[in-house]
């Protein structure tokens, strides 16, 4: 059984919907987050960090100064999966926190 199956462009499309701050580039999603702080986007980094931990489902984070952009796609399945919508929902709620901070 696969890591996790690939989502049809119907579920991806659907999924998007509740994730109006993500935006599909090609097999990933993305979403470019400013921070107030340098200190707060390594922050933001250290919590999405545990929870890619506990989601055993990692993405790909870059910072630029006060900047983060997070990159999320199954690797293993090459594309999308729920595990990507999981994810960025969980992101989502962990920007919400650290700006609600700001």
């Amino acid at each position: 059984m696969p890591y996790a199956p690939l989502l049809s462009e119907m579920e991806i499309v659907e999924g998007l919907r509740a994730l109006p701050e993500w935006r599909r580039q090609g097999a990933a999603l993305t979403r470019t987050v400013a921070c107030a702080t340098f200190r707060d986007a390594i922050a933001l980094v250290n919590q999405v960090a545990d929870a890619a931990e506990a989601a055993n489902h990692h993405p790909d984070m870059q910072v630029v100064w006060r900047r983060v952009t997070f990159t999320l796609t199954t690797k293993s399945a090459g594309g999308l999966s729920a595990r990507d919508l999981a994810l960025a929902t969980q992101i989502d709620s962990t920007i919400a926190a650290v700006v609600a901070r700001d």
